[in-house]
């Protein structure tokens, strides 16, 4: 997002609650998670729902995020992961693999196995901001605090909830 899309002065991008409009483009897309993330911890957001079908192209893994989830996890918060399948999250983002499994009391994972990959949603969504990729194969949509967007997506995100088992457990037990 540029500046005037995310909504402060030219030169200043703001922090992600200040993030509004659309965006477009994978880079531009990475930057409002970093951004999302970043305000999360700041703002002390209490819920946090990431939705994708892979997390791929997620910023997951840099170090910048990790510090972001770092400062955010906290007693009373809860992360919900929401995928389709999360083989590639864990190749790719060993260092949020690691995060997860220290935070495990905080993060719930569930999955859609059955679910296109282009149907599920790729979205961040909280209480106070959301962010919802409508075209992920060209990382186009729309951020922002709108009360009626906000809405919407958690109803979306709902409905595949409601079809998703759990899944990416923190750790697993061997024989």
């Amino acid at each position: 997002m540029d500046a005037e899309q995310a909504g402060g002065p030219a030169g200043h991008a703001g922090n992600a609650a200040a993030d509004t409009g659309r965006f477009e483009g994978r880079e531009a897309f990475r930057e409002a998670v970093r951004n999302a993330l970043r305000a999360a911890a700041e703002e002390g957001w209490r819920e946090i729902v990431l939705s994708d079908a892979s997390f791929l192209d997620w910023p997951l893994g840099e170090p910048a995020v990790i510090d972001s989830l770092q400062a955010w996890a906290r007693g009373g918060r809860h992360l919900l992961l929401l995928a389709r399948q999360y083989d590639d999250l864990q190749r790719v983002h060993p260092r949020f693999v690691n995060w997860r499994r220290t935070w495990s009391h905080l993060v719930d994972c569930r999955a859609c196995r059955d679910a296109d990959p282009l149907e599920l949603p790729s979205a961040i969504w909280s209480p106070r901001w959301m962010l919802h990729r409508i075209d992920p194969f060209h990382s186009r949509g729309v951020a922002g605090a709108d009360a009626a967007r906000r809405a919407a997506l958690r109803e979306l995100l709902d409905d595949w909830l409601a079809k998703a088992v759990t899944a990416f457990p923190a750790t697993t037990l061997g024989l």
